[in-house]
């Protein structure tokens, strides 16, 4: 590919393979600072005595600084090694904690969740993020952000998943480099008085201002929730069934201000700001005042990650514009992805920031040749069809990723795409207008009228788009294998349909080839695969069974089962889902499982392989361990804590092998293979 020759797209891939060998190899970032401080030197020499001819030492040295670059900074914002990061600190003992919140994550019925800066432990002052846990209590108003707390607590890691294949939400939050949480509750909390204030907690105080004033006029909840989505990023107020609605519609991206929203204000912008052209130094006055107005978007809406990726790249997009040189297009695309990554690598990791950035390539890239390979006469044609092609090209970008991740396609996206897109600028602009009038306190019940009406058609057609079951591919499974091959073909295919060639042809027919040889090998190794799951599940108790394709789930209550099942067979790949109930006693080929449940009932037959107890047996585990022998006990989740807790002790002291779900996990059983 000819845009690889950019040097800001070298440069970039090369910090981009840093990142990733400095997280997943967890250098600290000592190490990259002593190998970039000797380079230094080496780049500058080899910059200034590199031959036309031979060995090219100067690109060798800036692709070695470039890859410790980035290992640098993810081992900055990782804090991996750092003296001041609190993981320095004693975490085994309770210590007081000054913590400043930085971020509030959207609760759930349980409990409500922060993300946290550490500002000192006991008397001395450390830094880093952590997870500031609390009881759900709707008496209370929730922290905001720069609310600064101090608690006497002892920090706990992030407990990984319970059971297979489910989201990994310790992981997710490594990836933002949180590796530690605190729980706690408002009783043992000491919230410090006039907190120092950030950019970022005005920014969210701003948007809560706005919300507070949008929440006085006539609109309606549904209309409401998805208009702060819209214009400020708040999606905590949408009920499930919108959210399900927009996203089996492939129109979630409308609800999160990214992006989408980001282009389409700078184009109204550039529209808008035309005349300005005409004045001396007409095209720098009119750049300012674009990237201003972005990044006072941006600052309306909170300040979010998203919002922020989103005005960085486009604002190195306008600069694009500016120039009017479309073929600088990728690498200002580069030069914005490798600045965000320089101040925040981390983002890296995260699926907004992916599927952002392949969006963005893929139209620059795509869009032209789909225009290229047919330009209708009719206006109207035309226009549909370069919406059509936009719409494509995004998708084909974010296929791979959103298959990884949400193992789902919406075939129908173009069509809500069609059916909105043409129209969201003028939403956007309707909005912002509402914004600035309920503001001003000077927004007329014909405007709130007619703006509800607008979102309430748009969700009557996103949920039209919805329902059409049969037009939605649900649980696909697609692993990082298929992902990096799924990109590999469509990078292929469109640099062959582009330009045919022999040597294309065969390297897009070896991707199709490899694709199809780990598709067979998965189905191979699928066809030969039993194993027996004991999975975790609150007030329940969930065996499951694999056998090939076909998966039976052994439970005591069959509507009690959650995603635990769902998960495990999307990504086992799983056709035939059968239910059964629990039996008391199961063979797993030599082994015998019995299973006590509330009666409490001794199995007849002594020494049996493995006990399972449910739903809290009242039991004297001593007695039974005595009586019956049994070579290792399990607990799941339909047990009291208090009660695992005792069995546990008693096993200890017993020396019996106990394995408790809540803690542990998920529990596979030995089976021996054929």
């Amino acid at each position: 590919m000819q845009q690889l020759n950019f040097v800001s797209i070298k440069l970039t891939l090369w910090v981009i393979l840093g990142i990733v060998i400095g997280f997943y190899a967890d250098v600290a970032p000592l190490v990259p600072l002593a190998c970039l401080v000797l380079l230094l030197p080496v780049l500058f020499w080899t910059g200034k005595r590199q031959p036309r001819e031979g060995v090219p030492y100067f690109e060798l040295a800036t692709m070695a600084t470039s890859l410790c670059l980035g290992i640098f900074v993810v081992g900055m914002a990782t804090s991996n090694g750092m003296p001041r990061h609190y993981s320095g600190q004693e975490l085994a003992k309770e210590n007081l904690w000054h913590l400043k919140v930085r971020e509030v994550l959207k609760p759930n019925p349980y409990t409500q969740r922060y993300i946290a800066q550490v500002n000192s432990v006991g008397d001395n002052k450390k830094q880093g993020y952590m997870l500031l846990v609390l009881p759900s209590d709707s008496t209370r108003a929730k922290f905001r952000v720069d609310d600064e707390v101090f608690v006497l607590s002892r920090p706990e890691t992030i407990q990984p998943p319970l059971n297979p294949h489910q989201f990994n939400y310790k992981d997710y939050l490594k990836k933002q480099g949180i590796h530690h949480q605190i729980r706690s509750n408002r009783e043992s909390i000491v919230i410090k008085k006039n907190p120092s204030p950030t950019l970022l907690g005005r920014a969210q105080g701003f948007r809560e201002h706005i919300i507070s004033k949008l929440k006085k006029e006539n609109f309606g909840d549904d209309e409401l929730a998805v208009i702060q989505a819209l214009l400020l990023g708040q999606r905590d107020d949408i009920s499930e069934s919108t959210y399900e609605n927009y996203k089996n519609a492939g129109a979630v991206h409308i609800l999160a201000v990214s992006g989408l929203h980001v282009g389409i204000l700078l184009l109204l912008l550039q529209f808008l700001l035309t005349p300005l052209e005409r004045l001396p130094k007409g095209k720098t006055l009119k750049l300012v005042l674009i990237v201003l107005l972005l990044w006072t978007y941006a600052f309306v809406a909170g300040l979010s990650p998203s919002i922020v990726r989103a005005v960085t790249m486009f604002s190195f997009l306008a600069y694009s514009m500016s120039l009017n040189r479309p073929t600088n297009s990728f690498n200002i695309i580069a030069l914005s992805m490798l600045s965000i990554l320089l101040v925040k690598s981390l983002f890296l990791f995260q699926v907004g920031f992916q599927m952002s950035y392949a969006a963005v390539f893929a139209i620059v890239w795509i869009y032209p040749k789909l225009q290229r390979f047919w330009f209708p006469e009719n206006i109207v044609i035309r226009k549909t069809w370069q919406l059509f092609s936009v719409s494509v090209a995004a998708q084909l970008g974010v296929l791979p990723i959103s298959l990884f991740h949400f193992h789902q396609f919406p075939v129908l996206f173009f069509v809500s795409n069609l059916l909105i897109i043409p129209f969201l600028g003028l939403i956007l602009g309707l909005g912002i207008l509402v914004i600035a009038l309920a503001l001003a306190d000077l927004l007329p019940r014909f405007l709130v009228v007619g703006f509800n009406w607008t979102i309430q058609t748009m969700n009557s057609i996103v949920g039209w788009v919805a329902r059409q079951e049969g037009f939605i591919i649900k649980d696909i499974p697609f692993d990082a294998v298929q992902l990096v091959l799924g990109y590999f073909i469509a990078i292929t295919l469109v640099i062959y349909l582009s330009r045919p060639k022999w040597k294309m042809a065969l390297m897009l027919f070896g991707g199709m080839m490899a694709f199809q040889a780990w598709n067979i090998w998965n189905e191979t190794q699928l066809h030969q695969k039993e194993t027996l799951v004991l999975a975790h599940k609150s007030q329940n108790t969930v065996l499951l069974h694999q056998t090939g394709r076909n998966l039976i789930i052994l439970s005591s209550d069959t509507t009690n089962l959650g995603s635990v099942a769902q998960d495990y067979a999307v990504a086992e790949r799983i056709q035939n889902i059968s239910l059964s109930p629990l039996k008391k006693i199961y063979m797993i080929d030599q082994k015998k499982l019995y299973i006590m449940d509330s009666l409490g009932l001794f199995p007849l037959e002594k020494q049996p392989d493995y006990v399972l107890l449910t739903q809290s047996p009242k039991i004297n585990l001593g007695r039974l361990l005595d009586s019956i022998g049994p070579k290792m006990i399990l607990a799941d989740g339909s047990n009291y804590r208090n009660m695992v807790h005792q069995w546990q002790r008693t096993c200890a002291q017993k020396e019996i092998p106990f394995h408790y779900t809540g803690e542990k996990g998920f529990y596979v059983f030995d089976m021996e293979e054929d």
